[in-house]
């Protein structure tokens, strides 16, 4: 399959199912879909374990998938056998993890950890490294004196910040952020977000960024998409998604959302029912025991996840029903705290 001249990744009806014994089978991502354009964003977000950093995991092969296609540049990397084609796609997808305490080496100074990207891959001489060290270091602020420091000297923003730069240090075309602001403080989290959409507007990257902050994803992402329970349930452009929201969890997550207007009360949708088990689910709509708006057919079919308008897909039998309702509510004004 052909992908348009911008499409840089489309990942095609991915599974990951983990075998738990007993014949148990946890179905941690199910047929997953989405495609990401060069030098875009795409948003990942979800509650804890809805398999979104699972699916950053399985792009980045750091495991590998059930079934499905990764197509990168056209061609569908999970088939690839090519020992020295594979090496390319190691340099062209890099990923920058969510804990910056646990994913640099305690054991090697900031000058290791960015080198060694390029000594595993022979890019460049022993002569070259400082001049290429000293030029990453400068793109992302890292100062010469943190060269010979060890990760638990620097404080966690700068910590994520050699994370990235070591995603950075063989020119990548597509960075997988797995929650890469979740532990640090807001003020480090801005520094963070705003050196990342710089570095992607210099090089030209393409982000898949997972978070659980919809905050954030609206700030740094050009679409996303909202995973509940291993599938994907809406996506969207960012504007589209939060002003014409349709999917009733996505609703749901959107009135989470903090705001300071101490005018407005917020209305919050707080979900009832517990979260089914991702063992064995029945092909039926997973959202359907914590839906207001759930019917006898879902129930007993899996809806579809359809683009009910251009570029704006939907995993709902009632989907524009549901953003009908809700307009009707904000006019209403549902109490705070209020239970759907």
């Amino acid at each position: 399959m052909m992908l348009e001249n911008d499409t840089l990744v489309e990942v095609k009806n991915l599974k990951k199912y983990f075998n738990v014994g007993k014949g148990k089978v946890l179905h941690a991502v199910d047929d997953v879909s989405f495609s990401l354009k060069k030098g875009h964003t795409l948003g990942l977000v979800g509650e804890s374990g809805c398999g979104k950093s699972t699916v950053g995991s399985v792009t980045m092969r750091l495991q590998d998938p059930t079934s499905g296609e990764l197509l990168f540049e056209g061609k569908d990397i999970f088939k690839c056998k090519d020992k020295k084609e594979n090496l390319q796609y190691r340099r062209d997808m890099q990923i920058v993890f969510q804990d910056p305490y646990s994913s640099l080496n305690p054991k090697k100074t900031i000058r290791s950890i960015l080198a060694e990207g390029y000594q595993i891959h022979h890019t460049v001489t022993k002569g070259e490294l400082n001049d290429v060290l000293s030029l990453l270091s400068e793109k992302t602020g890292i100062s010469k004196d943190m060269w010979e420091q060890y990760p638990h000297e620097l404080d966690g923003g700068k910590r994520q910040v050699v994370g990235i730069a070591r995603a950075l240090s063989l020119n990548p075309k597509f960075i997988v952020c797995d929650e890469p602001v979740s532990s640090l403080d807001v003020s480090v989290q801005a520094k963070v977000l705003n050196l990342l959409m710089d570095l992607q507007e210099e090089m030209n990257l393409s982000y898949l960024f997972i978070s659980h902050d919809l905050s954030v994803v609206k700030h740094i992402s050009d679409r996303i998409a909202v995973m509940y329970l291993g599938q994907i349930v809406e996506m969207a452009d960012k504007d589209t998604l939060f002003s014409e929201t349709m999917h009733p969890y996505s609703i749901a997550l959107l009135s989470a959302i903090p705001k300071v207007d101490v005018e407005n009360k917020v209305s919050r949708i707080v979900l009832k029912g517990d979260v089914p088990s991702p063992i064995n689910p029945k092909p039926i709509c997973r959202f359907a025991n914590r839906c207001w708006m759930s019917q006898q057919i879902c129930f007993e079919k899996e809806p579809e996840l359809l683009e009910v308008a251009p570029g704006h897909c939907v995993k709902c039998h009632f989907a524009k029903e549901s953003r009908k309702l809700m307009a009707g509510a904000e006019k209403t004004g549902l109490n705070s705290g209020e239970q759907i």
